[in-house]
C-alpha cells in the first residue's frame, strides 16, 4: 500500500462536567493539576497538535463574570511551547451550573454567544476550534433519550433542544469568521453508520441513517429530504424550525469513531455493535461524499486492555490510510484521551472517579500515567510509522466477542498474542460484555 503522506496523529483531553455532581474529568483525573506533565508526554511522543478543552463551567461559574487564571496558564503555555490547540469549547454537558436546565434554559443561547466572543476576544492567535463537541450525540442523550440534562426524550425532545441550540451556535460561527477569519472551524461529530437483521429493522436502520445528518445539515442549512423516512416523523414534532435556522460554517469535519457508531436494529431492537460493519474507511468516504471537507478522525478507542487498544489504533489508521488513497484529505487522527478517563461505564450518571480502560496511558489507583504497548504504538504513529508496521496484538475477551465483525477486514494481519502483564487497570472481565444501551433504541 502506497500511502501519499503519514497520517498526522493529535492529542485529546477529556473534560466533561457533571453539574449534578460539580466535578469534571479533569479533576476526577487530576489532569487539572498534572496538565503540565500530561502534555509532556505527548510532546515527548512527537505530537503537538491537542484537542483541548475550554471548561466553561468554571470560567463561568457565576452569571456574567469570568475567570480566565486557569485558561490563560494553559493557553499561554500551548503559545510559548509550539503547541496548536484545537479548542474545544463546549464538550457535552459542560455548561455553567447556573444553567439550571441545561441545554433547554432560556438562558442558552445569550450566555453561549456572550461566551463564545469572551474567549476569541481574549485569544486571537488561535487557529482551531470546536464550538460545539458532538451536538447530535450530546442534544440526543440530553433531548431524545433523558440520559443528561434536561432529561427530555423522543423526537419532540430532540428537537426542541436542536431548535433551542443550534442557532446559538450558528451566531458563534459567524462570529468567529469575523473574529477569527483566518482560524478553522472544526465541526465534530459522531461518525455513524446503521444497519438492519430484519425488515422492521430496515425501516428502522433507513430513519436513523437519515437522523444521522439531521445537525450537520440544519447547521449548513440545508433542508432534510421532504419525502425521506424522517419527514413523517419531523412533521409531527415541528421540525420545519430546523428549516429556518440561519447557517453557521465549517472548515473541517471532526468525525467521532468507535465500534458502537454501527448499530444494527431488528425487530428485537437496537445492538451494537454490528455484526456487518462498513469498513471505517467507507464510512469516512460517505460523510466526503456528503459534505465535502477535509476530514479529522477527532476521536476513537476501546474499552479494554492496552493492547487491544493498540490493535484498535492500528485498524483505525489503516482505514485512515485507505481513504487518504481514494483523495479524501484526512488531517490527522486523534486517540481519545491521552490518559484513562473515568465514569464513562455510567454516562456520566455518577462521579465515583471510575477509570474507564480508554487512554494512551493508564492510570492506576494512585492516578499515575502508566506506558504500555499503547503508548509505544501512538508514539510509532506520531512519528510517521504507517499502520503496516504497527504491532497487531490479539484481542483479548471480551473485546474479542465485541468486534467479531471487524476480524475479516484484519485477515491480512499477522498477529501476535498480547503481552503478559501489560493490561491497564479496571479492564472488562473476560466473562463480561461490552455494551452501551440507549433507551427506546427501536
Amino acid at each position: 500500500m502506497s500511502i501519499v503522506a503519514p497520517v498526522p496523529v493529535v492529542g485529546g483531553f477529556e473534560s466533561t462536567y457533571m453539574p449534578h455532581h460539580d466535578q469534571d474529568i479533569f479533576e476526577t483525573t487530576e489532569h487539572d493539576m498534572r496538565w503540565r506533565d500530561d502534555l509532556a508526554l505527548i510532546r515527548d511522543a512527537g505530537v503537538r497538535r491537542v484537542r483541548y478543552p475550554i471548561r466553561w463551567h468554571r470560567i463561568e461559574s457565576e452569571e456574567g463574570q469570568f475567570d480566565w487564571s486557569d485558561t490563560d496558564d494553559v493557553m499561554t503555555f500551548f503559545h510559548d511551547h509550539g503547541f496548536t490547540p484545537i479548542v474545544d469549547l463546549l464538550h457535552h454537558t459542560s455548561y455553567p451550573k447556573w444553567l439550571h436546565a441545561g441545554f433547554g434554559d432560556s438562558r442558552f443561547p445569550t450566555a453561549y454567544v456572550r461566551y463564545a466572543r469572551e474567549f476569541a476576544l481574549r485569544y486571537p492567535w488561535v487557529a482551531e476550534y470546536t464550538l460545539f463537541n458532538e451536538p447530535f450525540s450530546t442534544l440526543f442523550l440530553a433531548g431524545h433519550e433523558g440520559i443528561w440534562p434536561p432529561y427530555r426524550t423522543g423526537l419532540q425532545g430532540f428537537v426542541d433542544l436542536i431548535s433551542h441550540v443550534l442557532p446559538a451556535v450558528a451566531e458563534a460561527s459567524r462570529l468567529y469568521r469575523e473574529l477569527l477569519p483566518e482560524a478553522k472551524h472544526v465541526w465534530v461529530d459522531t461518525c455513524e453508520h446503521p444497519t438492519s437483521s430484519d425488515a422492521d429493522g430496515a425501516e428502522y436502520a433507513a430513519m436513523a441513517n437519515e437522523r444521522r445528518f439531521l445537525v450537520l445539515d440544519a447547521f449548513l442549512g440545508r433542508d432534510y429530504d421532504p419525502h425521506g423516512p424522517m419527514a413523517a416523523l419531523l412533521s409531527e414534532v415541528g421540525g420545519q424550525r430546523l428549516l429556518g435556522i440561519e447557517s453557521g460554517g465549517i472548515d473541517v469535519l471532526g468525525l467521532d469513531y468507535y465500534a458502537h457508531c454501527q448499530w444494527d436494529f431488528s425487530a428485537a431492537g437496537g445492538s451494537m455493535p454490528t455484526l456487518t460493519p462498513l469498513p471505517f474507511a467507507d464510512l469516512i468516504d460517505q460523510y466526503w461524499q456528503r459534505y465535502g471537507k477535509p476530514c479529522l478522525v477527532t476521536e476513537t478507542n476501546i474499552r479494554g486492555r492496552t493492547s487491544d487498544r493498540a490493535s484498535w489504533f492500528k485498524y483505525v489508521l489503516e482505514q485512515c490510510e485507505v481513504a487518504q488513497e481514494r483523495g479524501i484529505p484526512i488531517e490527522g487522527i486523534c486517540w481519545f484521551p491521552v490518559v484513562d478517563s473515568t465514569d464513562w461505564n455510567s454516562l456520566l450518571s455518577r462521579c465515583e472517579g471510575q477509570i474507564d480502560p480508554v487512554g494512551v496511558y493508564w492510570l492506576d489507583a494512585d492516578l499515575s500515567r502508566n506506558p504500555s504497548v499503547m503508548s509505544e504504538t501512538y508514539g510509532l504513529a506520531a512519528r510517521g510509522v504507517s499502520s503496516s508496521v504497527l504491532p497487531a496484538f490479539r484481542f483479548a475477551e471480551p473485546v474479542a466477542t465485541w468486534l467479531a465483525g471487524y476480524l475479516p477486514q484484519m485477515a491480512h494481519w499477522t498477529w501476535l498474542e498480547t503481552p503478559p502483564g501489560d493490561v491497564g487497570r479496571n479492564v472488562p472481565p473476560t466473562a463480561s460484555r461490552l455494551e452501551l444501551r440507549i433507551v427506546d433504541a427501536h
